[in-house]
């Protein structure tokens, strides 16, 4: 507060003419020196408006004025005002020229975009050399060397020791640059510009097709790549169509090739929860990917990839994933019940029986009933249909028909 003050004389008149005299000091200010004084002014004005014992509004009238809320609302646009005429900085342009890089390294170009990039950035770099003085080289028609030579430019920018006043014009001028080269660089084209077609073709994707009989194309190419043994292509087609159609014939197509790339991305998509990465190593039969698939099968708070974990298990047929499935057989989510049944069904394990029996006997869910029936009449054996078919007179349709057939198996005689 000034010297001399009390918070009672220091009126707001008394602080509304200080603010005035700022506003004529800072559109009279030429230097950095001379901002830095209108900063000390400003903040002398703040500490008074602080500690001023200001009348307040009239709460009754919505319409009446508050000193304290304009003088701080004055102080506050005066501040922005001083920061708007601070430089610019040799910083400002380092700082333009990072973001650039960071940019041009993290985008994936076509390969017009990246020639677009490169030229962009010589462009740049000559800017620099003539603003300078200095001889920088000229990158060297890669994303790479661009990209060092961009590094190369924004150290020769710290090294000047510009001026903000003595050089403002050649940090104008470099600023200038800047723009232009953030401009070249959206400009430029960049992969995700392309549709899906077109990336395709750009990768060769289509390359494969001759007089193709098939529609879509898309769907006949990915014929000609699974008959070439290509799985990297089935899985550029996976990554790239968002088709159910799409999906399903490349996942067919990686489960008939079933090779060690073709497992590997799929083990790869199953270990991040991806449900047609689980479907097709189901499809594969692929025994590698029980460890991984039976982490999944306490996800209770996803029953979608415990349907689809529980499926691929019973097809994969290990019998290490009985004891997890069986323990599902009295999850509390009803929905999941009968998919654990079926996997158990699917895998044979006549360790199986009694809980199946159980679930047969004791479950509340038809569905699931239905499906312990049917699990029992694959594992076969005499114990297992004759468990299944004493409900032949069951309350449930399904139940019934199941209970029937295991009765039906029953009564073959079978060769000694």
């Amino acid at each position: 507060m000034t010297d001399g003050d009390d918070e009672t004389d220091l009126p707001a008149e008394t602080l509304d003419s200080r603010l005035d005299d700022a506003a004529e000091a800072l559109d009279a200010a030429e230097t950095e020196d001379d901002l830095d004084a209108v900063e000390e002014q400003l903040d002398g004005i703040a500490e008074d408006l602080e500690a001023a014992d200001l009348p307040a509004p009239d709460e009754d009238d919505e319409e009446a004025d508050d000193p304290a809320a304009e003088l701080s609302d004055r102080l506050d646009a005066l501040r922005e005002d001083l920061a708007a005429a601070r430089g610019p900085y040799a910083s400002d342009v380092t700082d333009a020229i990072e973001d650039a890089t960071t940019t041009l390294t993290d985008t994936r170009w076509t390969e017009t975009g990246e020639g677009e990039a490169v030229a962009t950035v010589d462009a740049f770099v000559t800017d620099v050399n003539e603003a300078l003085a200095t001889d920088l080289s000229s990158p060297n028609a890669t994303v790479e060397a661009s990209a060092d030579a961009l590094d190369a430019a924004a150290e020769a920018v710290a090294d000047a020791g510009l001026d903000p006043d003595a050089d403002a014009e050649t940090i104008a001028t470099l600023l200038e640059a800047t723009d232009a080269l953030e401009s070249g660089l959206e400009d430029a084209e960049e992969w995700d510009d392309l549709e899906t077609h077109e990336q395709l073709r750009a990768q060769g994707y289509y390359d494969v097709l001759g007089h193709y009989k098939d529609y879509p194309p898309e769907w006949a190419a990915l014929k000609g790549w699974e008959q070439q043994g290509n799985v990297e292509m089935v899985l550029l087609a996976l990554d790239s169509f968002q088709s159910d159609f799409m999906e399903r014939h490349c996942l067919e197509a990686l489960t008939r090739m079933n090779d060690e790339g073709a497992f590997d991305a799929m083990h790869q998509r199953a270990g991040k929860r991806d449900k047609p990465g689980i479907k097709a190593l189901g499809k594969m039969a692929a025994e590698d990917a029980v460890e991984t698939l039976i982490e999944y099968v306490d996800a209770d708070s996803d029953p979608g990839l415990q349907k689809v974990t529980f499926k691929a298990l019973g097809e994969i047929g290990s019998e290490e994933a009985t004891q997890p499935l069986a323990n599902k057989l009295v999850a509390e989510n009803e929905q999941i019940r009968p998919y654990a049944a079926r996997s158990l069904g699917l895998i044979g394990d006549t360790r199986a029986i009694e809980p199946l029996a159980e679930r047969l006997t004791d479950d509340e869910s038809d569905e699931t009933r239905a499906a312990a029936a049917w699990a029992l009449r694959q594992i076969g054996t005499q114990h297992a249909l004759e468990a299944a078919a004493e409900f032949a007179d069951d309350r449930a349709y399904l139940v019934q028909h199941e209970a029937e057939q295991a009765a039906e198996s029953l009564s073959v005689e079978r060769p000694a």
